[in-house]
C-alpha cells in the first residue's frame, strides 16, 4: 500500500495540513485545480491560539514579519464607544491578532512547502476516489486532460466549500443561507481611523466593519438588508463612500479600491469530519458567519489536530484509534465556533430600534466589566477552545485545574534537558506527547512509550499548578495530570494509545 498521503485543495487549510504532516516525516501529494493562488485579501487575521500552534511547527517567524499587529476591537453606535476589548490582555505570548490577507498567508505557507521539498501541484483536480479499507484509490485530472489513477493511505479534504471529498462522502452540509446580503470593499481611507484595531460601528440601518490591512488599506463589510431575488448591481466605489457616510466615523474618505464585491452569510456543518480513510478539514466541514474572523483559523487549527495523529498512527507508534478522535474533537469545536459567529452577526443584526437600544445598553454596561471584557478576549483569541469532554481527555485524582484536563497548556521555560530544549513548544514540535512535571521530580518514562513521549521538567509558573505532572498533547492541550509521585494514570492512559 503506498504510504502517501493526499491532500486535496492548496488553501490555507491544506498547505498546513501538507506542511504539518512533511514535517513529521509523512510523504505527501497537495494538488489543487487553481493555476495559481489566490490574489485577494479573504481571510484577514490570525488569531493567538493559531499563532501558538504555528510556533510549536517551527513556522511563525515568517508570518509574524509579514504581517502586523492589531491592538484589540471597538464597537462604536451612533458615534458612541460601546466596548473596548484590548488584546494587552490576552492569555497567550501573543498579545494581539496578526492581521495579514489571505493571499500572503498562502504564500508564505507555499514558501514553507517548497522549503520541505513539497511543490503544489496546481491544475490538478480530484475528480473521484474509493476507499477499500486498505487505502485510498484517487483520479486525478490533469491540465491536459489526462486522468491518474494513483494510490494513497489517506485522504484529506481540505477542498472548500463546494468540496469534492464531502461530496464523495455523500455528507450532507447541514445548515442555512442568511437572508441578508453584503458587501466587502477592501480601500484606502483617507481620515482619522484607528490603524491598528478592527473598528465595528452598530448603526440603526445596519452594521459596517473596517479591518486594518497591511499596506495601509482597509477591508469594509457591511450588511445591505434582506438579498432580493433580483441579481444586485456590481459594487462601486461611491457605494462604499455612501455606507462610511452612514455608519463610520465622520470624515472618512473611500479611494483606490482593490476589490469590491458582494456576499452572503452560508452557516453549514457536517456531522462527522472522518469516514474511514477520508477526512475533512476547513470549509469542507464547515463554513460560517465572517463575525470574529475564526473560519481560516478554526480550519488550521483542524488540520493541526490530525496532523500529529495521522504521523503516529502512519509510522506505526500508536494505534488507528486514535484517528477516532479527530471527528467528534473537531466537530465539537466546529458547533462551539458556528454558534459563536451566529450570536455574534444576529446580535449585530437587529433592526427593531426598541431591541437596538436594549443591545446598546447592555453593552455599553458590560464593556466596562474588566472580566466580561476577557471573557470575550479570550473568545476571540481562541485560547478558550478545549476538548474537556473529548475522546482524549482523561482523569485522574488529583488533576490539576490550571490547566484542567482538555484545556489549553501555555509554552513555559523548561529546566535544561539533553537535546537543549528550552521551551515547551520546542518539545512538543516533534509530534510526541510531553509530560511535563511542573515544581516536581520529573517521571522515568518506561522505554517502549519513547516512541510517542518525553519527558520534560519545569520550575514552577504561574500558569501551571506546581507539584504537578502534565500529559500534554502534540497540539498543546492537557491529556491528563496528576499530581506529584502519581504518574501511573499517565503511564497507563500513553500504554491505551501506543504500539508496544
Amino acid at each position: 500500500m503506498s504510504k502517501q498521503v493526499l491532500v486535496a485543495g492548496a488553501g490555507p487549510v491544506g498547505m498546513t495540513m501538507a506542511a504539518a504532516l512533511k514535517r513529521f516525516g509523512i510523504d505527501v501529494r497537495i494538488v489543487d485545480k487553481s493555476a495559481a493562488r489566490t490574489d485577494k485579501s479573504k481571510a484577514l487575521v490570525l488569531w493567538p491560539r493559531t499563532l501558538e500552534l504555528m510556533d510549536i511547527q517551527g513556522c511563525l517567524q515568517g508570518f509574524l514579519d509579514a504581517g502586523m499587529e492589531g491592538a484589540g476591537a471597538r464597537i462604536l453606535a451612533d458615534g458612541h464607544e460601546l466596548v473596548h476589548v484590548p488584546l494587552a490582555t490576552a492569555r497567550s505570548r501573543y498579545r494581539f491578532t496578526l492581521l495579514i490577507p489571505q493571499n500572503e498567508t498562502e504564500r508564505l505557507l507555499e514558501e514553507e512547502l517548497q522549503r520541505l521539498g513539497v511543490t503544489v501541484e496546481r491544475q490538478v483536480e480530484l475528480q473521484s476516489f474509493t476507499d477499500d479499507g486498505a487505502g485510498i484509490t484517487a483520479n486525478l485530472l490533469h491540465a491536459d486532460g489526462t486522468v491518474e489513477t494513483a494510490r494513497f493511505s489517506y485522504l484529506a479534504g481540505c477542498d472548500g466549500a463546494h468540496s469534492v471529498v464531502r461530496h464523495g462522502l455523500g455528507s450532507s452540509f447541514e445548515g442555512v443561507t442568511e437572508p441578508s446580503d453584503w458587501v466587502l470593499a477592501d480601500i484606502r481611507i483617507k481620515g482619522e481611523i484607528a490603524q491598528n484595531e478592527l473598528t465595528i460601528c452598530w448603526q440603526p440601518d445596519g452594521i459596517l466593519a473596517l479591518f486594518p490591512i497591511v499596506g495601509g488599506r482597509f477591508r469594509v463589510i457591511a450588511d445591505m438588508g434582506m438579498a432580493s431575488e433580483e441579481a444586485a448591481p456590481p459594487v462601486a466605489l461611491a457605494d462604499v463612500q455612501k455606507l462610511l457616510d452612514e455608519r463610520a466615523p465622520p470624515g472618512l474618505q473611500a479611494y483606490d479600491p482593490f476589490w469590491l464585491s458582494r456576499f452572503r452569510i452560508n452557516e453549514r456543518k457536517v456531522k462527522e469530519y472522518r469516514k474511514g480513510r477520508v477526512f475533512l478539514a476547513g470549509d469542507a466541514a464547515h463554513i460560517h458567519s465572517p463575525a470574529g474572523g475564526q473560519g481560516m483559523n478554526t480550519g488550521m487549527q483542524d488540520a493541526f489536530n490530525l496532523a500529529w495523529k495521522l504521523a503516529l498512527v502512519h509510522h506505526g507508534r500508536a494505534k488507528e484509534s486514535l484517528l477516532d478522535s479527530y471527528s467528534p474533537e473537531r466537530s465539537a469545536i466546529g458547533d462551539q465556533v458556528l454558534h459563536n459567529a451566529s450570536q455574534m452577526t444576529r446580535v449585530a443584526l437587529l433592526r427593531n430600534p426598541i431591541l437596538q437600544g436594549i443591545r446598546n445598553a447592555v453593552a455599553g454596561a458590560l464593556g466596562h466589566l474588566p472580566a466580561f471584557r476577557q471573557r470575550l478576549i479570550d473568545q476571540l483569541t481562541e485560547v478558550d477552545l478545549h476538548y474537556e469532554k473529548g475522546p482524549l481527555t482523561g482523569s485522574a485524582s488529583g488533576a490539576s485545574s490550571m490547566p484542567a484536563n482538555g484545556y489549553r497548556a501555555q509554552d513555559i521555560a523548561l529546566k535544561p534537558m539533553a537535546g537543549g530544549r528550552a521551551r515547551l513548544h520546542e518539545i512538543l514540535h516533534d509530534g510526541k506527547f510531553a509530560l511535563l512535571s511542573v515544581g516536581a521530580p520529573s517521571v522515568l518514562l518506561p522505554a517502549e512509550l519513547g516512541a510517542i513521549a518525553a519527558v520534560a521538567e519545569a520550575d514552577a509558573d504561574a500558569n501551571y499548578a506546581s507539584g504537578h505532572h502534565y500529559l500534554i498533547r502534540p497540539d498543546g492541550y492537557v491529556a491528563l495530570s496528576t499530581g506529584s509521585g502519581t504518574a501511573e494514570p499517565i503511564v497507563d492512559f500513553l500504554r491505551k494509545i501506543a504500539v508496544t
